[in-house]
């Protein structure tokens, strides 16, 4: 039993060293930030590499759902948390956000050809959370978790890599970066991906309340 604990407690430790390792927080974050009171979610940029043979418009159709799924995941994740006061910015709601890309004819497509200059002044936000996504599996829909010897000798144990970035709206400066590579033991879902990643990554999320009065200690 002892030894079971001593070697989870181990994984543990391993696996909050990774993230940190994974994590980027730019040493002006907190001059870049003093103002900062509400920030944009965009739906993230995403690359599929499917085991199938589809159109590239099924195919464009698909990524896009992706990255749409992971910006609602996102939402949910800093609602739950902005509801027991974890943080001191606000973040806007998605429908809203995606209302006004549409209005000013920027597409799922252009996201990525914008400036996050351009962006922030056009939704009225401090800043902008925003990202990649490489899958070759459709996350959103569900995928397994079961693990076998057979699927690591196979190389089949990863199912791709997400990065998450704050960019300041004034300045167009990456802020914070946070990259994970996608396993079985992820998560199931995209909401359950999010989730995991973001606890794992919560004590460097750069807007938690607790960590910023440290510093200013």
């Amino acid at each position: 039993m002892i030894k079971k604990l001593i070697f989870f407690c181990g994984l543990l430790f391993v696996f909050s060293v990774n993230a940190q390792k994974d994590i980027f927080e730019s040493n002006r974050f907190d001059e870049l930030t003093e103002e900062h009171e509400v920030l944009s979610i965009v739906p993230f940029i995403t690359q599929l590499d499917l085991e199938r043979n589809i159109s590239k418009e099924e195919l464009k159709n698909l990524a896009q759902k992706e990255g749409y799924a992971v910006q609602d995941a996102l939402e949910t994740y800093f609602s739950r948390r902005k509801k027991r006061k974890k943080f001191d910015v606000d973040f806007q709601n998605v429908e809203e956000t995606n209302a006004l890309l549409s209005k000013n004819g920027i597409t799922y497509e252009s996201i990525d050809i914008r400036t996050v200059k351009e962006l922030s002044e056009i939704l009225g936000v401090d800043g902008i959370i925003s990202g990649s996504l490489d899958l070759n599996v459709l996350l959103s829909k569900g995928v397994s978790t079961d693990f076998s010897l057979l699927d690591y000798f196979r190389g089949k144990t990863d199912y791709g890599r997400i990065g998450i970035k704050i960019s300041d709206g004034s300045t167009g400066k990456l802020l914070w970066k946070y990259e994970k590579i996608i396993t079985k033991k992820t998560g199931k879902n995209t909401d359950e991906l999010i989730d995991k990643m973001m606890k794992a990554a919560s004590r460097k999320f750069p807007y938690d309340k607790e960590k910023r009065r440290k510093n200013k200690n």
